[in-house]
C-alpha cells in the first residue's frame, strides 16, 4: 500500500568494509567444480566466518567467489583482513598450487547504506573495486583506512600512489599491507656461460602511434625482442636503452657499428591505428653498410607477442643460422596471457627508474594491477622486487627488514613462474645478497642468470655486485666491466658505471673507482649508492676536501641519511665495512 512507503526507512551507518574475492575462482570451478565448492565452503565454516565474528565483524552477502563484511572499527577490520590471510595461507599450504585456494582483500571506509542481506553506497564500489589491487594473499586499504590504522597496526604499508578504479570518476589512494613473511626459498647451482657471437645492437624503433604517451608500447616491445635474442650464447646483443641514441630518420649504421662495437644492427618503426599493428624492419650490416635483409609484419594488437617472435627468428636465420628455431623459441621469455598485463608492465617501467617519490608509488600500482590482470606474468613479479630494493636502497623504507623479506618473497614467485627466465634469476640472485645478506646462494643464483642471458647487462652487473659483497674484487670488476660493455650508452648507465666503481673499488683500484663514480654521477647525481661509492673512494686517496663536498651532496638529497641504520643494511662485510663506515664517517657523515 502506499502508507507503506512512509514505513521504510534507509539505515545508514559509518563502517570499515572488507571486500574478498577468491582468486582465479572460474579456473578453479572449471578444472575441480565440486572439489573447489566444497573446500571454499568448509573454508568459511572453520576460518572466515569465525574470524570476522572474533573482530566483531558481520558478513553481509556471500557472492559466491567471495564475500562482503563490515565492522565499527577499522583498526578490527585490518586486523582482521591480516589474521584471515594468515590463517588462509597456513590452512592450504600443503595443496597443490594449481588447486589452491586464495583470496584478495580490500577495505575502505565510508558510509554505507545497511539492508538484511547487503550493503550498498559509493564505499561499498570502492572496496570492491580495489580487492583486484591486491595480490594473492594480500591486503590493500584506501587511504580512510590507512589514516586510522597507520602506525597502530604493526605492518609496513605501501603507497601505491592514486589509482582511478573502474567506473569511478575520482582517484583513491591506496596502499598495500605488507605483513611479515618468511624468507624466500632459493634455487640451486648452474655453471657460467661464455660470451656470445655475432654481435648486434638493436635500435629503437620510430613510432607512428595515437598518442606520445604510447611510446613505452613501442619501448617495451622492443625490449622484449632483445631479451630474447640475449638468452642466446651465440649473440652478443647490446640493450636497447645503450641506443637512445640512434632513433632518428637518418641512421649512419658504419657510425654505430663502430661506437657500439657490433657487426649487426637491427631498426624499424611501429604503426599502431586502434588494435591494427604494422611493424617494419631492417636488418643492416655494419662493415658494409647494407641492409641484409627488409621485412614488414601486419597484424592485430593481440597478435603482437607472435610477431615479436618472427621477428627475433628472422633476425637468428640472418646471423646465426647455425642456431635452431626450437633453441630460439626455447630462449624466448614465455610470454603474458593477458594483453593488458603486458601494457601496465610497460607502464610502470617508464616510471620506475625516475626516483621520484611520485612516480616511484604510481609504478609499484601498475605492477600490481599487472598481477591481478596475469598472475602468472613473470616480469611482474621481478620488477615488484626489484621495486623493493629501490626503496631499500635508494628511496628510503620506514621498515628495511620488511621490504628485505617483501622484495625476496616477490623475486623467488618469479622465479617460480619463469625458472629459467635471466630477468627473474638476475633479480631474485640480487635481492638475496642486497636484501637478505645471503651472499653465497645468491652468487649461485647470478650464475644461473648469467647462463640464461649471456647478454643480459642486468644479469652481469648485479653479478658483480655480489661478487664484491663477497670481497672477490676481481670478479667484481670483470663482470661490472662486462654489464657496462653490454650497455655502454645505456639510459641506466650511471647504474652499471656506479656499480663498477664499486667493483674497483673492492679491488683495491681507487682511481678507476675514482673514475667511473665520476662518470655515474655526471649521468644522474640523485642516486645515493654512488654518491656513497664517491665518497669513500675520495677519502681512500686521501681528496680529504673533495670527500667533504661529496658527502654534504650526499646529504642535500638524504637528509636523513645517519651511518648508524645504514649500517645495519649495509651489504659489505668485516674489514671492507668497517673501513668502508670509517671512511664515510671521517668525511664528515653523521652517525
Amino acid at each position: 500500500m502506499p502508507g507503506d512507503c512512509a514505513l521504510l526507512e534507509i539505515q545508514r551507518r559509518l563502517a570499515a568494509i572488507l571486500a574478498a574475492d577468491v582468486v582465479g575462482y572460474t579456473r578453479l570451478m572449471e578444472a575441480h567444480e565440486e572439489q573447489t565448492h566444497l573446500r571454499l565452503m568448509q573454508m568459511r565454516t572453520a576460518i572466515l566466518d569465525p574470524g570476522v565474528m572474533a573482530r566483531h565483524g558481520q558478513i553481509v552477502k556471500n557472492t559466491g567467489d567471495g564475500f562482503l563484511a563490515i565492522f565499527e572499527s577499522a583498526h578490527e577490520a585490518t586486523r582482521c583482513a591480516l589474521e584471515l590471510q594468515q590463517a588462509i595461507a597456513n590452512h592450504t599450504v600443503g595443496e597443490p598450487v594449481d588447486q589452491r585456494i586464495s583470496f584478495r582483500m580490500a577495505l575502505n571506509a565510508a558510509d554505507v547504506i545497511v539492508e538484511h542481506n547487503d550493503i550498498y553506497g559509493d564505499g561499498v564500489n570502492v572496496a570492491a573495486r580495489l580487492q583486484s589491487y591486491a595480490t594473492a594473499g594480500g591486503v590493500v586499504v584506501s587511504g580512510a583506512i590507512a589514516e586510522q590504522v597507520a602506525p597502530d597496526i604493526g605492518v609496513n604499508m605501501i603507497d601505491l600512489g592514486d589509482l582511478h578504479l573502474r567506473n569511478l570518476g575520482r582517484p583513491t589512494r591506496v596502499f598495500a599491507l605488507n605483513a611479515p613473511m618468511a624468507p624466500a626459498k632459493l634455487v640451486g647451482d648452474v655453471s657460467t656461460g661464455s660470451e656470445p657471437r655475432p654481435s648486434l645492437a638493436v635500435l629503437p624503433f620510430r613510432m607512428h602511434l595515437n598518442s606520445p604517451d604510447e611510446a613505452y608500447f613501442v619501448d617495451g616491445m622492443v625490449d622484449d625482442i632483445i631479451r630474447g635474442l640475449a638468452a642466446l650464447k651465440e649473440l652478443f646483443v647490446v640493450s636497447r636503452g645503450s641506443t637512445l641514441g640512434y632513433g632518428g630518420a637518418n641512421i649512419d649504421v658504419r657510425a654505430i657499428g663502430d661506437q657500439l662495437g657490433v657487426r649487426y644492427v637491427l631498426y624499424g618503426g611501429v604503426r599502431r591505428s586502434g588494435r591494427t599493428l604494422r611493424i617494419s624492419t631492417e636488418l643492416s650490416d655494419t662493415e658494409t653498410g647494407n641492409v641484409i635483409r627488409g621485412d614488414y609484419y601486419d597484424g592485430e594488437l593481440d597478435d603482437l607477442f607472435a610477431l615479436q617472435d618472427r621477428i627475433a627468428t628472422n633476425v637468428v636465420k640472418a646471423i646465426a643460422p647455425q642456431v635452431r628455431e626450437r633453441e630460439l623459441m626455447r630462449a624466448m621469455r614465455k610470454h603474458p596471457q593477458n594483453m593488458t598485463a603486458y601494457d601496465l608492465v610497460l607502464q610502470a617501467l617508464d616510471l620506475l627508474y625516475r626516483m621520484d617519490y611520485d612516480s616511484f608509488s604510481r609504478a609499484r600500482g601498475l605492477l600490481e594491477q599487472a598481477i591481478s590482470h596475469d598472475p602468472n606474468y613473470t616480469p611482474a613479479y621481478s620488477y615488484i622486487a626489484f621495486w623493493y630494493v629501490f626503496r631499500v636502497g635508494e628511496i628510503g623504507s620506514p621498515d628495511p627488514r620488511a621490504d628485505a623479506l617483501a622484495g625476496a618473497k616477490y623475486a623467488a614467485e618469479a622465479i617460480e613462474r619463469g625458472a629459467n627466465d635471466a630477468l627473474a634469476l638476475a633479480v631474485h640472485g640480487h635481492a638475496q645478497a642486497f636484501l637478505l645478506h645471503e651472499f653465497d646462494k645468491a652468487a649461485a643464483t647470478l650464475e644461473r642468470a648469467i647462463e640464461a642471458g649471456p647478454s643480459l647487462a642486468m644479469a652481469w652487473t648485479m653479478g658483480s655486485a655480489t661478487s664484491g659483497f663477497l670481497g672477490d674484487g676481481p670478479t667484481a670488476v670483470r663482470r661490472g666491466e662486462q654489464g657496462v660493455r653490454l650497455s655502454p650508452l645505456d639510459a641506466l648507465s650511471f647504474w652499471h658505471e656506479g656499480l663498477l666503481a664499486q667493483a674497483h673499488y673492492i679491488n683495491g683500484g681507487y682511481e678507476q673507482a675514482l673514475n667511473w663514480a665520476r662518470s655515474a654521477m655526471a649521468r644522474n647525481e640523485l642516486i645515493r649508492f654512488n654518491s656513497r661509492t664517491l665518497v669513500a673512494t675520495l677519502m681512500a686517496l686521501d681528496h680529504r676536501e673533495e670527500a667533504a663536498i661529496a658527502a654534504r651532496h650526499l646529504l642535500r638529497i638524504q637528509p636523513t641519511f645517519r651511518l648508524g641504520p645504514y649500517a645495519k643494511v649495509c651489504p659489505f662485510r668485516g674489514t671492507t665495512l668497517d673501513t668502508w663506515l670509517a671512511r664515510l664517517r671521517s668525511a664528515g657523515l653523521p652517525d
